[in-house]
């Protein structure tokens, strides 16, 4: 189940809830009991140093057209 962030704007306390995602904009109430909250944009981390192969560069010649592709001359 997703985790949500929230912030209380009486008391600015910053809390989290776990709930379903059709319930992520739902009221929430903090922790202290107010109600007067609002859901903050999460940001997801991606971590790691690994990359995509480089995709492999087609051999020379061949290549269509009237240059290399044999339709003129």
């Amino acid at each position: 189940m997703p985790r949500y962030e929230y912030r209380c704007r009486s008391c600015g306390d910053t809390f989290e809830l776990s709930r379903p995602m059709a319930e992520s904009s739902a009221p929430a109430e903090c922790p202290a009991g107010h109600s007067d909250t609002v859901k903050l944009l999460s940001t997801v981390a991606v971590g790691g140093t690994a990359s995509a192969p480089a995709a492999p560069r087609p051999a020379g010649g061949g290549g269509g057209g009237c240059c290399g592709g044999g339709c003129c001359g």
